[in-house]
């Protein structure tokens, strides 16, 4: 499976992001973590991740007879490249755009259940800003988004901090304007 395939799926887009911070679990963990996901699919997409290298042992001890495995994020192996990006064709886009909604549906479910969900002292967020930009404008608008973010990127987990989960889309809503021909 290619590394597109592997990760444009909404379990293992949400095995990931349990992941993520340098967290090491288990895959009882995780399933307590995913409960809306089959303990049996939750174990198979571990098995996948770990086997295409995103997911790595950090450590094995036996429990009851058989052996618990400790996974950590291979970080660097998570990532969907520029290159890889650039070469999707469309179908690739529409199946990703799908697992990543898929996914965040999912999550964002599982927040609401939790008993003490409260959006507005969490500062839940989930609006949209049409935006006119030219191509300058637009490159100007993703550099200061991608610097705030990276920026914050490798925070480690701390006693005064949660995970949050930020999803970022940005595409046109209507046709580019052709420049004038002559």
């Amino acid at each position: 499976m290619d590394m597109l395939g592997l990760l444009l799926h909404p379990v293992r887009l949400r095995i990931v992001h349990a992941m993520s911070g340098e967290r090491t679990r288990t895959t009882s963990d995780l399933c307590a973590r995913l409960p809306d996901v089959p303990k049996t699919t939750v174990y198979r997409h571990v098995g996948l991740l770990a086997e295409a290298g995103v997911l790595e042992v950090e450590s094995e001890q036996r429990v009851h007879g058989a052996v618990e495995r400790r996974y950590r994020l291979r970080r660097e192996q998570a990532v969907i490249d520029r290159d890889a990006a650039a070469s999707m064709s469309l179908d690739d886009h529409r199946h990703g755009f799908t697992a990543a909604m898929a996914a965040l549906l999912a999550e964002f479910d599982a927040y609401l259940d939790r008993e003490r969900a409260d959006p507005t002292a969490d500062s839940v967020s989930y609006r949209q800003f049409p935006l006119w930009l030219n191509q300058d404008e637009l490159a100007e608008l993703i550099g200061d988004i991608t610097g705030a973010i990276v920026s914050k990127m490798h925070n480690k987990p701390a006693p005064d901090r949660s995970p949050h989960l930020l999803s970022t889309i940005l595409f046109p809503t209507e046709e580019p304007p052709r420049p004038p021909s002559g």
